[in-house]
């Protein structure tokens, strides 16, 4: 408990010297591949998260999924692409291979799927090298293009609401 807590503040150190600088950067490109990082804490429906972006014109397979985990049982076997704070260092880098390449590959539009802030979750919003950066609006303001006042529990309402306005941006 005591090494999560000097854990989690050396993070936030390194997101608040991140963001001092941070400005998300604005792009008119059509979105084809779509990045989301989920807090399976409050929201572990993925499958249907997906669905309902392929019900609305995209690919499946130009979609990937990156989730927190708080605790992974040591006996459950996950069949995706996720993390926990013993992925992160102390210094902010991501140890687990496929979470760096998650957050390296420069996706069109990233969603951050999670509207309360978990050090973990910021920093891979951070450090994603994604082009449109999507996300809740109680979220801090400065991590994302786009944002939605929505419930993480809603997300039929989220996924509306973001390809009405993609239309409107001329992004789908």
């Amino acid at each position: 408990m005591f090494l999560k807590f000097i854990k989690d503040f050396a993070l936030k150190k390194i997101i608040k010297k991140s963001l001092s600088g941070y400005k998300p950067v604005a792009d008119s490109e059509i979105i084809n591949s779509v990045g989301i990082l989920i807090d399976e804490s409050y929201f572990s429906d993925r499958e249907s998260l997906i669905s309902d972006l392929v019900a609305n014109g995209i690919n499946e397979e130009n979609i990937k999924t990156l989730s927190f985990k708080e605790r992974v049982k040591k006996k459950e076997v996950i069949e995706y692409c996720h993390y926990t704070r013993r992925d992160i260092s102390a210094s902010g880098v991501f140890t687990k291979e496929d979470v760096a390449e998650f957050i390296n590959e420069p996706f069109d539009m990233l969603i951050s799927y999670y509207d309360i802030e978990k050090a973990p979750l910021l920093l891979a919003t951070i450090k994603s090298k994604a082009k449109f950066k999507v996300g809740f609006a109680s979220v801090d303001k400065r991590l994302n293009n786009f944002m939605i006042s929505s419930q993480v529990e809603k997300h039929a309402e989220f996924i509306s609401e973001l390809i009405k306005y993609l239309k409107i941006l001329n992004k789908i």
